[in-house]
């Protein structure tokens, strides 16, 4: 199993990535503010505007290591990488299934599946733990639903019946995600998923977290040598991340919206660190950006015992054990693609 290192997150937004023999460098105001060997780190992520030099990018290439830049709202702008690696045998069969509309739908199907019963599973920890919270009944209400609609899957055998499906069952599980919320009520009312841009701070934590699932799912799958760009469940369009985006389906429960939550209702985070803007979005201030970030990173080295592997694995590889076996389901290794499962 592969190495978890750490991911080097620059959010100064006047920052420069410069290379200095083999360690990369964060320079704002003509300053070196931070330096680290390029060897202790899998991925660089830029919120910053004035991007990185040609020597770094080229570094970063060499050594394998993910140069992603977002925009400051967290949006993906683009991604460096060197040659393309792995094996094109698997890239031919990946390309050929996508083609197809049977093959597509039954991944498809076992990405929603995953989504759906990690969905359930956040709701049925909260009234586990909640049983007196406000909202208990509706909740299990949404719970039966999607149980419903994770047994209706089997019926559908086309990827447009299946996206249909995932929506559905999106809209239910947000629909009572603001009785999740449990501290600061009133500053993170959450009136449903919205987002390009978020309208209220619920939304832009869970917008900024799933960028960065999706800049880890692209890395992943670029790593076992499949094609991000081109996915089963959402439709290609020019760069657009694809398969990434499929990956990341069955992983939004687990690893994004239980972080958010946490944050929230332990007041990590509190409503002063956004603000509002004209326009009506919502944008993170930096020292909020920073809270989450190192969140992010101190979830993803905790363990646990991967529920298909039987293997204890840290949080942050998740996205790589489950690319891992999407390979290997391509090749024919595996009968079918098993989902991510929370326990």
């Amino acid at each position: 199993m592969r190495k978890l290192l750490n991911t080097l997150y620059v959010t100064l937004p006047t920052a420069y990535l410069a290379r200095d023999g083999e360690n990369v460098l964060v320079i704002e105001d003509e300053e070196v503010r931070f330096r680290v060997p390029i060897h202790n780190l899998e991925a660089i992520v830029c919120f910053n505007y004035k991007g990185a030099s040609p020597a770094l990018m080229a570094l970063c290439c060499e050594r394998n290591v993910a140069l992603c830049f977002l925009s400051e709202s967290g949006r993906f702008l683009a991604r460096v990488t060197g040659k393309t690696s792995g094996n094109v045998l698997l890239r031919r069969k990946q390309y050929r299934i996508a083609d197809g509309e049977s093959q597509s739908a039954d991944f498809a199907r076992a990405f929603v599946a995953g989504k759906i019963l990690n969905c359930r599973s956040v709701l049925m920890r909260f009234l586990r733990d909640h049983k007196e919270k406000e909202g208990t009944e509706q909740i299990s209400i949404v719970i039966s639903r999607l149980l419903d609609y994770y047994q209706a899957l089997n019926n559908f055998d086309t990827v447009n019946a299946i996206r249909g499906l995932e929506g559905d069952g999106a809209r239910e599980y947000y629909s009572v995600f603001d009785y999740l919320i449990v501290e600061q009520k009133d500053q993170f009312k959450f009136r449903g998923r919205n987002r390009r841009p978020p309208l209220d701070p619920t939304n832009a934590v869970l917008s900024y977290l799933y960028t960065l699932l999706a800049v880890d799912c692209a890395a992943a799958l670029e790593t076992v040598g499949l094609d991000p760009q081109v996915g089963f469940l959402h439709k290609e369009r020019p760069g657009r991340q694809s398969l990434a985006l499929d990956l990341m389906e069955e992983l939004r429960p687990y690893l994004v919206d239980r972080l958010a939550l946490t944050l929230i209702n332990t007041k990590q985070i509190t409503a002063d660190g956004f603000l509002t803007k004209e326009s009506g979005a919502v944008v993170m201030e930096p020292e909020t950006k920073k809270v989450i970030i190192a969140a992010w990173q101190t979830k993803k080295q905790e363990e646990i015992t991967h529920p298909f592997l039987n293997e204890k694995i840290k949080i942050g590889l998740i996205p790589y054990a489950q690319a891992l076996l999407l390979a290997r389901c391509l090749r024919g290794d595996l009968d079918a693609y098993p989902p991510f499962l929370m326990r």
